[in-house]
């Protein structure tokens, strides 16, 4: 296979934040030696999260097996998964903010044949639900774990509690049509087509301030791995909690 010099459109902070944590988790264990130094390891996870390179490739690129380079970057996911912010420390953040932006997003997967629970009527096509809140300027806040793209999105956003956390914050949030009595704290567009002219006018002022929150979905899909995520539907949310803990210690 030939191999050939690439860039990753990161800054070295990510880099240096991730050789840090990987070392770390290596005096704790006590490891003594490993095919790829901590730097090298960081490299390889982020080529992989942030260009969605196949461990194939990653193990041709490093010079390592394609077993060692599945280890490397798992290793990697569960430990900075574990950084990600809860749903109650994402609160603390909330409450510091005028107000927050609710969307949800379908993940597209290639598991075509794991049946009609991951396929999402609006998107068309096989994929995992995960819920967003951002900050008004369209910063990600924290993102759900995942579920199969056929939940609806206010399903999804009460199974994982957000909109009781809401609640009980003095903090206004925005969303679409989507979460429709969801709770006092989500504030929606009104619904239907021919409406009055306040109403229009309502609608158009609330999707103003709701388009802030592509923001946050487009720093998301980024990371080109969420675009077509190949791995089991158990790994996607450690993915994701991965990525957002980098997207914010960077």
């Amino acid at each position: 296979m030939l191999v050939h010099p690439s860039g990753i459109d990161l800054s070295s902070r990510a880099l240096r934040h991730l050789s840090g944590v990987l070392a770390g988790h290596r005096r704790r264990i006590g490891s003594r030696w490993r095919r790829l130094s901590c730097g090298r390891q960081a490299l390889l996870v982020l080529a992989h999260l942030r260009c969605g390179d196949t461990y194939a490739r990653l193990a041709a690129g490093f010079r390592t097996g394609i077993a060692t380079a599945y280890r490397c970057i798992r290793e990697a996911v569960d430990l900075q998964a574990a950084l990600a912010p809860t749903l109650e420390q994402a609160m603390t953040t909330v409450r510091k903010k005028a107000y927050v932006i609710l969307d949800g997003t379908v993940l597209p997967i290639d598991r075509i044949a794991a049946g009609r629970p991951y396929y999402s009527g609006k998107k068309k096509h096989h994929g995992m639900n995960v819920q967003v809140l951002a900050d008004p300027a369209g910063r990600l806040i924290r993102v759900s774990d995942a579920l199969p793209g056929a939940v609806h999105d206010l399903t999804a956003a009460r199974t994982h509690g957000i909109p009781a956390a809401l609640a009980a914050d003095p903090t206004k949030c925005w969303a679409d049509k989507a979460y429709q009595s969801a709770g006092p704290a989500v504030r929606v567009p009104f619904r239907g087509k021919n409406l009055c002219g306040w109403r229009r006018r309502h609608n158009h002022d609330h999707a103003k301030i709701r388009s802030l929150g592509e923001r946050a979905m487009a720093t998301l899909k980024c990371w080109r791995l969420l675009r077509k995520l190949r791995c089991s539907t158990t790994r996607i949310s450690a993915v994701v909690r991965a990525i957002v803990a980098l997207e914010l210690a960077t």
